[in-house]
């Protein structure tokens, strides 16, 4: 999924589907893997909040174009952290839609789906805020203090 011109993100179990030399590199605890993406195209984005209707895509095992709805139900924070660590949503979204994009009602990038779990009757849809691909990307390519 493109984030900024020239840069996309995936996640990282699915490194084999990225050629080596466009990769940028691949977050030490988030699995999210950048990379080059010859796409100059600004993507509109905003943060998940509670409540907000999201639709999910992924891709089929024959190539086909699928989609998930749902609605934010929680936002995970963790301590010290400058972003979120993830959002849930309820949905059926599954293999396939991992590094996928997670959009809200208005067409706004908010997050990257990293996995997905059956939880009773539902399945729960676990997926990477954007204000945290972004850190994640800050600390693979800015300098350290």
């Amino acid at each position: 999924m493109a984030i900024a011109p020239g840069i996309a993100v995936t996640n990282g179990h699915n490194r084999n589907l990225v050629p080596s030399e466009i990769v940028i590199g691949q977050s030490r605890d988030y699995d999210l893997l950048f990379f080059r993406d010859t796409r100059t195209v600004r993507v509109a984005t905003a943060e998940p909040e509670r409540g907000t209707i999201v639709q999910a895509y992924g891709q089929g095992v024959d190539g086909d174009l699928r989609t998930a709805d749902g609605v934010v139900r929680d936002i995970q924070t963790c301590s010290g952290c400058v972003a979120p660590a993830y959002f849930v949503f309820a949905g059926n979204a599954g293999p396939g839609f991992s590094g996928g994009p997670v959009l809200d009602s208005a067409g706004r990038l908010v997050g990257i789906i990293f996995g997905y779990k059956n939880q009773g009757s539902e399945r729960l849809i676990y997926a990477y805020p954007i204000a945290r691909v972004r850190a994640e990307l800050s600390a693979l390519t800015e300098p350290r203090k």
